[in-house]
């Protein structure tokens, strides 16, 4: 595996937040396309096919990396950042929505970090940037976001989203916690994943939560979020003026009528 390039960074913000992150000459940053925020003079960007660690493998190694990546619903291509100037240079990246970023040092988890598909940022380049398919039948039919997972591997800096308020918790061996799918944000790869039904076919069809949950077992540490993309996007739309409506305003009272009528009662 390549050695991964020791970059320093700084995270600005509170609930929007973003990752500045510092390169001495020659190193260089790899993230998603489409993240950045923005980059000093001496920063050049290159797009790469698949991630940046498989790039000496040759074009088999890159279409391989490239093909994981298009399995989890993530561009084929990444961007590279590279500092070619003679003195250090700075390049952010953006959170995507409300949230913090989370700063991982792969070699103080094993060298791995199981992370949910769209959460991560950008990391030192070097670091493998694959997928993690859970094992268990169950996961695999009902884990919803928590099926195909991201693969971090490498022992350099990682930068992950989460959205909302972020908990962090070090489960002990045999310790289970139970989450919805599309809180877990990130876990060590020690932690065991799996899918179990919620029980009771009443709390299943009329509790909201779903008919399954995720179960993480110790031990290592697990990262959660209070407000997953999916239930975000969720709520948006489920709030945005319904179509045929007559363009009744919220504040209207036809609007106002409406959504007691259909028990939109917000």
């Amino acid at each position: 595996m390549p050695a991964m390039h020791e970059v320093d960074y700084r995270i600005y913000g509170e609930e929007m937040q973003f990752v500045e992150v510092e390169l001495d000459p020659q190193e260089a940053v790899v993230a998603e396309a489409g993240g950045m925020m923005y980059m000093e003079e001496g920063i050049e960007m290159e797009t790469i096919f698949g991630d940046g660690s498989q790039q000496q493998s040759g074009f088999l190694g890159s279409l391989m990396s490239a093909g994981k990546r298009l399995l989890t619903g993530e561009s084929l291509f990444m961007t590279v950042f590279l500092n070619r100037g003679m003195g250090k240079q700075r390049v952010s990246f953006g959170a995507p929505y409300p949230g913090k970023i989370i700063a991982v040092h792969l070699a103080e988890l094993g060298g791995e970090l199981i992370t949910q598909k769209d959460s991560f940022l950008c990391a030192a380049k070097g670091v493998s940037i694959g997928i993690a398919f859970q094992k268990r039948l169950g996961a695999g039919l009902f884990g919803g976001e928590g099926f195909i997972m991201q693969h971090l591997q490498g022992d350099g800096w990682a930068f992950v989203h989460a959205g909302g308020t972020l908990y962090e918790k070090e489960l002990h061996a045999g310790e289970t916690l139970r989450v919805d799918t599309g809180c877990v944000v990130a876990y060590q790869a020690t932690v065991n994943f799996d899918i179990q039904y919620v029980g009771k076919i009443k709390s299943a069809l009329f509790g909201g939560e779903g008919l399954f949950f995720a179960t993480l077992r110790g031990p290592g540490k697990v990262w959660l979020q209070s407000l997953p993309l999916s239930r975000l996007a969720g709520r948006i739309i489920s709030a945005a003026p319904r179509t045929g409506s007559g363009g009744k305003g919220e504040g209207s009272i036809l609007g106002g009528i409406g959504g007691l009528l259909d028990g939109d009662n917000r």
